[in-house]
């Protein structure tokens, strides 16, 4: 049997996870319980967020935006704030599970579990997305490059809790999400993050590997040559040559190598043809 607390702040939050390594936060729920009701973690105490202040919503400040780890799917969706470049992130959360899910699943407890085949990690990773951390010596934040280190493995260190993520500003940009599964709402056997600003394309390539495929190096390559089929098709392959998919459910690893190339020019061509 698990018990729930309900601590009042943050700093009691992460010191009774210090205190009890057998403990978990939870915030949505949406994961976490799933997971526990089918033997697949075990935890003594489940470390509620739901009353900490300062976790949920949205924030626009001179740095850019916040979002809190307790935001709901469904708000980030309907979100006015994200727009131009980060419109893809709306476009993800839009996609999460099915509308039950989306109204209590949070961004923080999908981040922090971080499913390699997960909606937000592609766009966040587009996006040069910060992930703010909260442990026992305070908060700090780590790109989201930094964060993510293996299959379900981050930079999340024992009683640490994502309390929140960080953007820059919107570009006036163009951006699109798109992912392949079996069925809507479910996780993506691929997935694609893609913005354009002016000459500059960003790509993130989800369900493929550990973490997401990005290349700096590849992107620059292509910058100024989004209008030669040939430029494209070079970037899409050597995101695919960046790639270690799986054999599971959702598809084999060669299905998923000829996909990347096929879903990345289909993103770049989109966005190109809507300017």
């Amino acid at each position: 049997m698990s018990f729930v607390v309900l601590p009042k702040n943050i700093e009691d939050a992460v010191r009774f996870l210090a205190d009890n390594p057998e403990a978990r936060p939870l915030s949505g729920g949406a994961s976490l319980v799933a997971m526990k009701n089918a033997g697949l973690i075990e935890a003594s105490h489940f470390v509620s967020l739901a009353r900490i202040e300062g976790l949920n919503g949205i924030s626009v400040d001179e740095g850019g935006l916040r979002i809190g780890g307790m935001t709901r799917h469904r708000d980030i969706a309907a979100s006015a704030h994200l727009t131009g470049d980060l419109a893809m992130i709306a476009q993800a959360a839009g996609q999460i599970a099915n509308r039950v899910v989306r109204n209590m699943g949070t961004i923080g407890g999908a981040v922090g579990n971080a499913d390699p085949a997960a909606d937000y990690l592609p766009v966040l990773t587009c996006a040069d997305a910060d992930v703010e951390i909260y442990g026992a010596d305070g908060p700090r934040r780590v790109s989201i490059e930094d964060y993510l280190i293996d299959w379900y493995e981050t930079a999340l260190e024992p009683g640490e809790i994502v309390t929140a993520i960080h953007l820059p500003h919107p570009k006036e940009a163009r951006s699109n999400y798109h992912k392949l599964a079996r069925t809507p709402g479910d996780y993506a056997t691929a997935s694609v993050a893609c913005a354009i600003d002016g000459a500059r394309v960003r790509v993130a390539v989800g369900a493929c590997g550990p973490k997401p495929i990005r290349s700096a190096e590849a992107e620059a390559a292509l910058e100024g040559q989004i209008a030669d089929p040939a430029a494209i098709r070079i970037f899409a392959d050597s995101l695919a040559a960046l790639a270690d998919p799986i054999d599971d459910v959702r598809g084999s690893s060669d299905y998923r190598l000829r996909l990347i190339p096929r879903m990345v020019t289909a993103a770049i061509n989109e966005l190109r043809g809507a300017h």
